[in-house]
């Protein structure tokens, strides 16, 4: 079955607003084999892994009917199930995973964040040629590492369309942090809606799903707050360069309903626990297009690990995660409770919902949807201008783009935001999670200096719906080519008022974050608008890697480039 013959799936109209219902509807199937030589694969309800780590796993991808909205869907699953199936492994195991596609179109597997040989990445066209339908193809590989991952899809939008799943490696020599309780967090969008219809749409009319434009009510109420001179000059800015401060996702709340572990917030995802416990959640920000802003009102979350990769424990109250990032925090409730686990898109224009509980049947009480944040100066990348328009301090950075049909600006003065917690979470009384925060627990591998630096520059026409790097898209842009060995500094330069979460396939990238040898290693890095930021790669693995926004519809446009490393 093709994505694009999945019954039920159709355009719809732009004033409807989903809801979800909290019908779910995925029916749940074993894996197919032998069951003494195969792991049993399955999600349980309750978003626990299974206790025992695997090593050889059956999975079929084929069609899994769902209801979210209220309409009977079918859904791209594993094994019958969206999400798929929690995966848990042991670092220092080899595991090997056959994989079978009953869709009528190819389909893959990339197991996001893990060093694997280039082989079995699981990008089609790069690494290798993709799962023909009625075809098995057996995956296998080392566990050189420990973490929370996860794994998706790299073939068309099979991801939106539920091909996603949680990945947990046990270390081999146990665990740093204590805890008494594990649950995966899976957050995601989903929509009824055909994703070749959404990106149709966005090329069409830019913001065709942003309904919350300024008004002149608004610009009556800035003028009061801010003085009349300076709104006429904010209205005037905005307006050369052709932009709304209110562009904060593509695709919002009017035509996503948001998830944790595929349920809606109506259905209530809860998890219990004796208070006491010291519980894990694994968050792994799944979605396609839906930055979110995560928090469990009256607990404080201690940050243990960052993509997998331990970090000195960090108290906070909030934290935001990038689509394919992922945060393992621990929470110590010493009251009944309920606790509300609370993930809010960052536009505000809806949110996902699950419950702590001691008992079923309980729900927290969900708070109110922070303020709509909105662009700034800083975002268009005037960092450095202060408050009347005027030079703050540095000078402008010094490009060869310029403004064009790929190119809608350029950030003349780009600044380090790694100690910003972004737009919307500034100044709102609670502990946010920042990158500067994040602190190795052991200092990386490679203490060589890097010999050479690579500038990338992120950019994109949000009125034509363009994206890519340099401003070229995939199929204009040469390859970036690493000498096998060699130590090599990306520097990012955001170009465009979004963020955009950047993600290097195969190798690790060390976030140059002030942390100086105990740099935090991270598989995807959120650039915010207007920030410039770098990170170390040692180029230790050969062959062809994906290198992209993990945006899904900016990468399927173009923001896509192949890193060749040999």
């Amino acid at each position: 079955m093709s994505i694009r013959s999945l019954a039920g799936r159709s355009a719809i109209t732009r004033r409807r607003f989903v809801v979800g219902t909290g019908l779910w509807g995925a029916a749940l199937a074993l894996p197919q084999g032998s069951a003494s030589a195969y792991a049993s694969v399955y999600t349980p309800a309750s978003g626990r892994p299974d206790p025992l780590p695997g090593t050889r796993f059956d999975l079929t991808i084929g069609s899994v009917p769902i209801n979210i909205t209220g309409a009977r869907m079918h859904a791209v699953g594993v094994n019958g199930s969206t999400p798929a199936p929690i995966l848990r492994w042991r670092q220092g195991d080899t595991v090997e995973l056959n994989v079978t596609n009953r869709l009528d179109e190819p389909t893959s597997i990339h197991w996001h964040g893990l060093r694997v040989p280039a082989h079995m990445d699981g990008v089609p066209g790069l690494s290798f040629g993709g799962i023909a339908p009625g075809e098995t193809f057996t995956y296998r590989f080392p566990l050189h590492q420990s973490g929370t991952y996860w794994y998706h899809s790299h073939s068309g939008f099979q991801e939106q369309t539920g091909l996603y799943g949680a990945l947990i490696i046990d270390p081999k020599d146990g665990y740093a942090q204590h805890f008494d309780r594990d649950y995966v967090m899976v957050l995601s969008d989903w929509t009824d809606v055909d994703p070749e219809d959404i990106v149709s749409n966005l090329k069409f009319q830019s913001d065709y799903y942003n309904f919350r434009q300024r008004t002149v009510g608004t610009f009556f109420r800035d003028a009061h707050r801010q003085g009349l001179g300076a709104t006429i000059r904010d209205r005037l800015q905005w307006g050369a360069m052709n932009m709304a401060p209110t562009d904060i996702l593509d695709v919002s709340g009017i035509i996503y309903t948001y998830l944790i572990n595929g349920q809606s917030p109506g259905a209530n995802w809860t998890g219990l626990f004796r208070p006491g416990e010291r519980i894990r959640l694994r968050f792994i920000n799944a979605s396609a297009m839906t930055l979110f802003d995560v928090r469990v009102p009256g607990l404080t979350m201690t940050v243990v690990q960052a993509d997998g990769n331990d970090v000195e424990p960090i108290p906070v109250d909030e934290f935001r995660i990038g689509p394919a990032e992922t945060y393992d925090v621990i929470v110590s409730p010493t009251a009944d409770g309920p606790y509300t686990v609370f993930a809010q898109a960052e536009d505000r224009t809806g949110y996902a919902r699950g419950t702590l509980a001691t008992r079923s049947g309980l729900a927290g009480p969900v708070p109110p949807m922070d303020p709509r944040p909105l662009r700034t100066m800083t975002d268009m990348g005037m960092g450095n201008m202060d408050m009347k328009g005027g030079m703050a301090a540095a000078s402008r950075h010094k490009t060869e783009l310029k403004p064009g049909v790929a190119v809608q600006s350029v950030a003349m003065m780009p600044i380090n935001r790694l100690a910003e917690p972004g737009d919307g979470l500034e100044n709102n009384g609670r502990r946010v999670l920042t990158y500067a925060d994040l602190r190795a627990t052991i200092s990386g591998a490679d203490p060589r200096p890097p010999s050479r630096e690579i500038t990338l520059h992120l950019t994109g026409n949000m009125e034509r719906f363009i994206w890519g790097f340099d401003g070229k898209k995939f199929s204009e842009a040469e390859p970036i080519r690493l000498t096998l060995g060699e130590r090599v500094r990306f520097v990012l330069i955001n170009d465009t008022m979004m963020e955009h979460p950047i993600h290097l396939h195969g190798l690790w990238s060390e976030l140059e974050n002030g942390q100086g040898e105990c740099r935090p290693y991270k598989h995807t890095i959120t650039v915010k608008p207007g920030e410039r930021l770098s990170y170390l790669v040692t180029a230790d693995e050969p062959g062809l890697w994906a290198y992209h926004c993990h945006l899904l519809y900016h990468m399927e446009v173009g923001m896509f480039r192949t890193v060749v490393v040999s």
